[in-house]
């Protein structure tokens, strides 16, 4: 899970819900620009307190300076502040809401530094597509599948727009996937905390509802949609949450693709949380059988959602062989184990890396044995 974000135009309406959605899950801000609005980014950044500030131009720069002199917050300005928010070192997620053309250099710059990107700039992608995927290629990044912006729906009667502006993000979400050649989307299907658990079958309709209304655009793109396992925590302690019963998880994929008259829908089995949530791996995996489509790969100790690498956790990582083997996998494997980065010493993460590319080889080449 995202740690620490970076919010390219964050006064707009993409980045004031990102902000939202950041409070409500407690993630750190790291980073915040703007274009000229001084007076809601000196608000933001007196509530979210990020190490860096940054604004379209110096005059503004200068004007944030003076209306938050009294914190220890960087304020820089321009593309060469943009780009330093992009890279910046404490940040594992960047946020690119910015307007225009100038989103391209500082999303290539986090590509550059490997960061996990939430683009809801589409003219990076519509226009400068062939870039972006010329990085990926330089980089050695695959673009089998990307991750949808979340949460997807949110019970908010104070603001009944909000649900409307989230499909439109994830309709362009689709059309970013075609101009990359990425043509698996995972989506996290919706579902409230432990205290405001909704009643399983309204859940079922808000998401067939939300995910149905998809489907035009997954078409008309060629993108799979989908759907993983979830899991919830109160007090410590890890309860199910949709789409962790594998029975309801195949029920959500079949139901989405018969509306969708075709194989639209598949499913991206999250290890991780498959463990926390007490389940074998293996069974689950035949039960879902070929709707996996997409992998999310890492281990955890049982009880927290550490995304750490194989064999520094409790998986059984026989059994996850044995089940890519039972349904014939034969596709992309994504290891989802960025934690190391910040549980290993920086000289001994890079090697890592390589530890985990290494573990996905002999998996392929044991499933296949």
């Amino acid at each position: 899970m995202t740690q620490s974000l970076s919010i390219l135009g964050s006064t707009g309406s993409i980045g004031r819900q990102t902000l939202e959605v950041a409070e409500q899950l407690s993630v750190r801000v790291a980073a915040l620009t703007a274009g000229s609005n001084v007076e809601r980014m000196a608000e933001q950044c007196r509530k979210f307190r990020p190490s860096l500030a940054v604004m379209a131009t110096e005059q503004a720069a200068d004007a944030l300076r003076a209306r938050i002199a009294d914190l220890p917050i960087r304020v820089r300005s321009g593309m060469d502040g943009l780009i330093e928010a992009a890279e910046l070192d404490e940040a594992d997620t960047v946020v690119t809401a910015v307007v225009g053309m100038v989103g391209l250099r500082p999303t290539l710059a986090a590509i550059a530094k490997k960061k996990r990107i939430a683009l809801a700039n589409k003219e990076t992608l519509v226009c400068a597509g062939e870039l972006v995927v010329d990085a990926a290629e330089k980089y050695g990044l695959d673009n089998y599948q990307a991750h949808a912006p979340f949460p997807s729906y949110v019970l908010d009667p104070d603001h009944p727009d909000f649900n409307d502006a989230l499909i439109v993000m994830l309709r362009k979400t689709i059309m970013g996937c075609d101009s990359i050649g990425c043509r698996n989307l995972v989506v996290h299907p919706f579902f409230l905390g432990y205290e405001q658990q909704l009643d399983p079958e309204k859940e079922w309709e808000i998401n067939v509802d939300r995910y149905s209304r998809l489907i035009p655009e997954a078409k008309k793109y060629g993108v799979t949609i989908n759907l993983e396992n979830m899991f919830m925590a109160k007090r410590g302690k890890i309860y199910a949450a949709c789409c962790s019963d594998i029975t309801t998880a195949c029920r959500y994929v079949d139901t989405l693709n018969g509306i969708a008259g075709g194989k639209q829908f598949g499913f991206c089995l999250h290890t991780g949380h498959l463990l926390l949530v007490g389940l074998d791996v293996k069974n689950a995996m035949i039960e879902l059988g070929d709707r996996i489509t997409a992998f999310h790969v890492h281990d955890n100790d049982g009880a927290h959602d550490q995304h750490l690498a194989p064999y520094m956790g409790v998986l059984d990582w026989n059994r996850f062989v044995e089940g890519l083997k039972a349904i014939g996998y034969n596709k992309t494997m994504s290891f989802e184990t960025f934690n190391i980065w910040n549980v290993m010493d920086e000289e001994i993460a890079p090697k890592m890396m390589k530890f985990i590319a290494e573990c996905g080889r002999t998996f392929a080449r044991r499933a296949e044995a």
